[in-house]
């Protein structure tokens, strides 16, 4: 018996049990599409946010404190980084810009007659905001009340910020001032690029008249402002070696090494560093979500197995006609290989399509660039196929083994 045969035979046999098989095939179905809903969406988060460091962001180095034991993550706010320390950093080879950080607390921001609870308020310098990550409008002017934001705040008001929008900013002690919205940026281009996944409505304001956070500087011996994160521009070119030459200074002598806590690294880390770290962690998870998936699989694969079961006993006295006219085992064998194949390549074919399409919802719903995960999808549609062969052998392999005296007297 060739296969074209045995193929044929097996199409008859689904055909004739449509609704078995239907039921059949959905635990495949939606193995198949949980493993790609799972599987792109993780690929979507990544790839959203790469795209949000960017690669005008390649030359950029953050400098920050972290507890070295991983507790206590509000020392890693700390203003710690002195205008000294700015510009003794500032005088490193290979740097072009040093960009200070701070934040400052705000209540609330009011805009017209709504009012916006929820935002954060950077303190920057107007460099900060490059003509690449403009949308409209410019940069604030050092020393006015004037404010960048970016859009997920520009879109957060009932009327849509743009350049010359006034805003009203209320403080904790209670005090407004209005500002001047002068731009509107599309990120947060020079904060932590892990800062980008919350996505926050995020102000930019100068640090003259804004920023408030001052310390007594170590080497100075005067107060200065001081800011928990810094970003340095640098050459790409020379960005490994720049970074190294920072990392030195803040080891050393450094105002910000002397104002930190014991147990606080100074780190001075690249966007590339970001991207390696974001991505490992969003694939282990991808990786762990999606194996929950594949339990489905095994239970598609168990449903394959009962029914290629029922159908052997259903198909006793048929198997004993074939094996009478000279059928041989590995040709009864190879019928029912071949239709728990199909049952197992109908599924992955009927997943894929339902994968990709909850997978761009979840997207769509996240607020992320839906993007495809093809070494995953090819993976589910083989493992499918597989499944679905591997619960018919032994199915196959018994109805193999049926003698054909005995299948003939089988009523």
């Amino acid at each position: 018996m060739d296969g074209r045969e045995g193929l044929r035979i097996a199409v008859r046999s689904v055909r004739a049990h449509k609704l078995r098989s239907a039921l059949t095939v959905v635990g495949i179905v939606i193995g198949i599409a949980s493993v790609i809903t799972f599987a792109t969406f993780g690929a979507s988060v990544q790839a959203e946010i790469i795209g949000d460091i960017g690669d005008s962001n390649a030359g950029n180095i953050y400098v920050f404190g972290t507890p070295s034991d991983d507790e206590g993550f509000d020392r890693v706010l700390q203003p710690v980084f002195t205008e000294s320390d700015l510009a003794a950093i500032g005088e490193i080879e290979g740097v072009t810009a040093v960009l200070p950080r701070g934040s400052v607390q705000v209540s609330s921001i009011r805009a017209a007659n709504q009012t916006l609870a929820r935002s954060q308020v950077t303190a920057t310098t107007p460099e900060s905001i490059t003509p690449a990550s403009t949308v409209s409008g410019r940069a604030f002017t050092s020393g006015e009340r004037e404010v960048v934001v970016n859009e997920r705040l520009a879109t957060g008001f009932s009327e849509n910020l743009t350049a010359g929008s006034t805003l009203t900013l209320t403080f904790p002690d209670g005090e407004e001032q209005p500002v001047t919205v002068t731009g509107v940026v599309n990120g947060t281009r020079g904060e932590l690029p892990v800062s980008n996944f919350a996505r926050q409505p995020r102000l930019f304001a100068p640090v003259d008249p804004f920023y408030e956070a001052v310390v007594e500087s170590p080497s100075a011996g005067v107060r200065q402002r001081a800011y928990p994160q810094v970003t340095v521009v640098t050459d790409p070119r020379q960005t490994a070696e720049t970074r190294e030459a920072i990392e030195d200074y803040l080891a050393g002598d450094a105002d910000a090494r002397q104002l930190s806590a014991s147990d606080t690294e100074l780190v001075a880390r690249s966007g590339s560093d970001f991207v390696d770290e974001i991505s490992d962690v969003i694939e282990r998870i991808t990786r762990f979500v999606t194996g929950i998936g594949v339990i489905s699989l095994v239970v598609g694969a168990i449903g394959i197995a009962n029914v290629m079961l029922v159908s052997v006993t259903e198909r006793t006295r048929e198997i004993g006609i074939m094996k009478a006219v000279g059928a041989r085992n590995r040709d009864v064998m190879s019928i029912f290989v071949i239709e728990a194949a199909l049952l197992g390549t109908l599924g992955s074919l009927l997943g894929v399509p339902l994968g990709l399409l909850v997978g761009r919802g979840a997207a769509a719903y996240a607020d992320v660039t839906f993007a495809l995960a093809p070494d995953w999808i090819a993976l589910a549609v083989v493992v499918g196929v597989v499944v679905g062969v591997v619960a018919g052998l032994y199915p196959a392999w018994r109805a193999a083994r049926i003698d054909p005296i005995d299948a003939l007297r089988h009523e």
